[in-house]
């Protein structure tokens, strides 16, 4: 296994301290926003800034180090898993973010039934559900933490 070190000269990237850290974090909290980046990266850099952190996720996204999803009304989520095509499933009440393997279908998953004369290289895929914890609390009644979280304030 290649570390990232390796990983980011690989990729043409000089080897810093935050580009490290947001590795480290991103692989071990998948779909994460650059606010939480800011904050797990705290402890180790204090004094990065969200512009060193957007500047970083540019930098790794740009080499395909890291990969971008954006759930529609939800904040841009980062993770590491990349070059698989694979795609999310996101919780409607609280936001949790899941991995789903490519669709059934050939490569790039899911055929379009007309492509506008586009080659087609990658499909993007959203499934929108309810989580199982989310599903529990509802039928208990009981309303959990990240649902209270993702609740929009009253106008």
């Amino acid at each position: 296994m290649v570390d990232d070190t390796e990983l980011l000269r690989g990729a043409g990237l000089r080897v810093t301290a935050p580009r490290l850290a947001a590795l480290r974090a991103i692989g071990t909290q998948p779909h994460t926003t650059a606010d939480d980046l800011v904050t797990a990266l705290a402890a180790e850099l204090p004094t990065t800034s969200h512009q060193a952190v957007y500047g970083v996720l540019a930098a790794l996204t740009g080499a395909g180090l890291v990969r971008r999803i954006e759930p529609a009304g939800s904040p841009a989520r980062y993770e590491r898993r990349t070059g698989d095509n694979h795609h999310h499933i996101v919780c409607t009440m609280c936001g949790a973010i899941g991995d789903v393997d490519c669709a059934v279908g050939h490569a790039p998953c899911l055929t379009p039934s007309e492509t506008h004369g586009f080659a087609v290289t990658t499909a993007e895929v959203t499934y929108w559900g309810i989580c199982a914890q989310c599903a529990a609390a509802e039928q208990s009644g009981v309303e959990t933490d990240a649902v209270a979280a993702n609740r929009p304030e009253p106008s």
